[in-house]
């Protein structure tokens, strides 16, 4: 998806929406600079779709020529005999539900919370805000897989396992998403909202009524990060989770896989099944991304 992203970029730069504007009436030139960025965004695209194009190729073959050497992108014949054991093996309509569930829940509730600290530690002073802020930066520091064991016990301990909170809670706390919103904020003109604390708006009204509204692009941004990551995450729900009717679509597949051993044809299927939904929200909500980056003043850097 990366790719992706950065050949919009690219295309926005090589050819401006507006061109009188941007060039002053005169059609914009093809330098070598923007004619390398072009070739740039292009071969990052190819490289991007090729094995995605593969794992479909593959999926579509018999399973005794997944492993004929050579490069082979069509088979003797092509047939959805793969998709059709992997939809029959597992329970994948509701692990789709469950994916989507939790994946929306945690998105809701990590916009929400993440927007509301963000602008606690940009607008507010207390005591103790710069450890604090400073506490949250060293949790981009820390990599998830130190606080699984902890995590694990904790969840215990409150009888989440195998539940859908179980899986959302962990996941709530996104340090970066706050940092990101963070610079967001501290962008934002205070004018604002100091002519609504002179109307008589409270904080709260502030926050919901203004911040919020000016906020929609990068919180469009973090919701689409948040939503892919967790539908992609498999090491949490695959530790949380032992009942097949709670499992996510990523473990439920990985289940399936290694009942049935290696079968590249079913392998490539429930990769093609698992990704598509993602690829479809990319490609609705693209420009979303591409503007939340871009609002958030980290694109450069």
């Amino acid at each position: 998806m990366s790719a992706l992203t950065t050949f919009r970029a690219v295309r926005q730069i090589v050819a401006p929406k507006n061109d009188e504007e941007d060039f002053g009436g005169r059609k914009p030139r093809w330098t070598r600079g923007r004619i390398g960025l072009l070739v740039c965004a292009v071969v990052l695209a190819v490289l991007w779709v090729l094995p995605l194009a593969w794992a479909f190729a593959t999926s579509l073959k018999p399973e005794d020529e997944t492993t004929d050497t050579g490069l082979q992108w069509i088979g003797s014949k092509i047939t959805f005999g793969a998709y059709e054991a992997v939809w029959e093996s597992g329970n994948l309509t509701r692990w789709l539900l469950n994916t989507a569930y939790i994946a929306s829940m945690t998105t809701i509730l990590t916009v929400l919370l993440t927007a509301m600290a963000a602008y606690g530690f940009s607008r507010t002073e207390f005591r103790g805000r710069k450890v604090l802020y400073g506490l949250v930066l060293a949790g981009i520091m820390v990599p998830p897989q130190v606080v699984l064991a902890p995590l694990f016990a904790e969840m215990v301990a409150l009888g989440l396992v195998d539940t859908y909170w179980g899986v959302i809670l962990p996941q709530v706390a996104v340090p970066a998403m706050v940092f990101i919103l963070v610079k967001f904020f501290d962008g934002l003109p205070r004018e604002l909202e100091e002519a609504a604390y002179v109307d008589g708006a409270g904080r709260w009204r502030v926050f919901w009524q203004i911040v919020v509204p000016l906020s929609r692009p990068v919180l469009a941004a973090v919701a689409i990060f948040t939503f892919i990551q967790t539908w992609n995450n498999f090491l949490w729900p695959f530790l949380v989770t032992t009942d097949p009717n709670g499992m996510t679509l990523p473990v439920g597949l990985v289940n399936v896989q290694s009942s049935y051993g290696v079968r590249y044809a079913e392998m490539m299927a429930s990769v093609v099944l698992g990704g598509l939904p993602l690829l479809v929200v990319f490609v609705f909500f693209q420009r979303q991304i591409v503007r939340g980056v871009a609002h958030t003043g980290l694109a450069g850097q």
